[in-house]
């Protein structure tokens, strides 16, 4: 691992580390609580413990009181005393005559000061009374009177010595203390091994990645065997893959096109000015040069004005401006502006049916008038074009027919594609430049709608729009 990657990695820009991060976080919270209530339901088991031993030799100590005679047969009676606390080095006993205040017995030093300390002692509302040693030990402690076998009352005064329990509680802490970062390191670098393991197949995305170039945009991600939720991101991955692969074909395809078309008029003009300035030139000459010039610069004009539009409406670059347009005033509109063209080759138009849709008006227009005059220029002579607009549903069609040669279905596939001509030769003597049709589903598409064609084996040719009705 490089520095670089190293320092990453503890800075946390490393998933895997993030996971074990956040796994060693949240165990430590975890964990943490549950030694906090482990350490207290622990010292409350020992307290109840302590309490319910207390009790219970308390309730011996009132049985063996019973059966002594008077106070002077306490001390002859101290075996019995002796077998109630033997093994129990942390009991301690001390019983008082109540009357004189004069200790009868006692069995340790602890036990003669609990007398003082319990009697200076507030007295409390828990069976067990705490209470502290001189040398700083904590015990607890019963305290309470019992009668002899003659009716004579004696005070008892009965502790325990908690250090074990205290040690109990001290070794706990101790070993949570060792055990706990251990098992949150464990904790984290099993989170850690877990998240590499898991993300292994994101290296697919990584060798792909760093393979990718415009030489190699078909490479794809394998998704055999990856988990569900990479499976799909996968998928995506290989769709956006295609989608760039296809762009940056079509790209391709569009700079060839391009260069190509735009070679022929600038040969064109390289060639007749070169002709020209070869040999001594009249002004007539020269005047009808320039002319052809100008033509053949008017239709690079208009190639590089469409290209763009193309480019423009393919990037929403320009701002719609939505208003209410009724399609068959402008259909009727621009086949009035077109009739002359359709008189020199002999065709007519007809406009049936009418609608009323929301989008760019002055598109709209741009479209209609590609497709009419597309209609024009491919017609028979001395026949109809329609054009029918029609309300269907959610959406409002206009199509266009005419009546001329019959398009290919290999051909009806690309000739919305920049620069593609069924007739290259012809287009270019009608002053095409190929784009009229691709312009049109640019348009389409920034209206949320499509353009269709249709060619049938009879010749009849249809170009359909489809506008949602109300396109916003």
């Amino acid at each position: 691992m490089t520095p670089g990657r190293r320092f990453r990695f503890w800075a946390g820009n490393s998933l895997a580390a993030s996971i074990a991060l956040a796994s060693a976080f949240f165990g430590f919270l975890v964990t943490g609580t549950a030694i906090v209530i482990g350490f207290y339901a622990l010292s409350h088991q020992l307290d109840a413990r302590s309490e319910t031993e207390l009790l219970g030799k308390r309730d011996l100590l009132v049985h063996v009181l019973s059966e002594i005679p008077s106070l002077e047969e306490v001390n002859a009676n101290k075996h019995r005393f002796g077998d109630l606390l033997i093994g129990h080095d942390d009991l301690h006993l001390a019983l008082v005559d109540p009357a004189s205040g004069q200790s009868v017995a006692s069995f340790s030093l602890l036990a003669q000061q609990s007398v003082s300390s319990l009697t200076a002692t507030p007295p409390v509302s828990t069976p067990v009374q705490p209470w502290v040693a001189a040398s700083g030990e904590r015990l607890g402690a019963i305290q309470g009177s019992s009668t002899l076998g003659n009716g004579t009352a004696v005070r008892y005064f009965l502790s325990l010595d908690r250090r074990h329990d205290r040690r109990l509680l001290k070794g706990f802490i101790q070993t949570t203390l060792v055990g706990w970062p251990l098992l949150l390191m464990i904790v984290a670098f099993g989170a850690w091994l877990m998240a590499r393991t898991s993300l292994a197949p994101l290296r697919r995305f990584h060798r792909l990645a760093a393979a990718t170039s415009v030489q190699s945009l078909s490479h794809r991600i394998s998704s055999a065997g990856l988990p569900t939720e990479l499976y799909e991101l996968a998928e995506e991955f290989n769709g956006m893959m295609g989608r760039i692969d296809a762009g940056y074909q079509r790209l391709q395809e569009f700079s060839g096109e391009l260069a190509h078309e735009m070679r022929t008029p600038i040969a064109t003009l390289m060639g007749r000015t070169q002709v020209a300035l070869s040999l001594p030139r009249t002004g007539a000459e020269l005047q009808e040069v320039l002319e052809g010039n100008i033509e053949e610069l008017e239709r690079l004009s208009r190639l590089i004005s469409e290209m763009l539009f193309i480019a423009r409406a393919d990037h929403h670059q320009d701002p719609l401006h939505h208003e209410r347009v009724k399609l068959v005033d402008e259909s009727l509109r621009i086949a009035d502006y077109l009739s002359l063209i359709a008189e020199e080759r002999g065709v007519s138009v007809k406009v049936t049916g009418t609608a009323t849709v929301t989008a760019d008006r002055n598109l709209v227009q741009r479209a209609i008038t590609n497709l009419l005059s597309n209609a024009i220029r491919h017609a028979t002579i001395q026949s109809t074009i329609h054009l029918a607009i029609d309300e269907e549903g959610e959406q409002v069609t206009l199509a266009v027919t005419n009546h001329g040669d019959t398009i290919a279905p290999e051909h009806l596939e690309r000739i919305f594609d920049r620069f593609y001509r069924i007739d290259s030769g012809r287009a270019r003597l009608d002053g095409g430049t190929g784009l009229g049709l691709a312009i049109v589903r640019s348009i389409m598409a920034t209206h949320s709608g499509q353009v269709k064609a249709h060619s049938s084996v009879g010749g009849e040719t249809t170009f359909t729009l489809t506008f949602p009705k109300m396109a916003e």
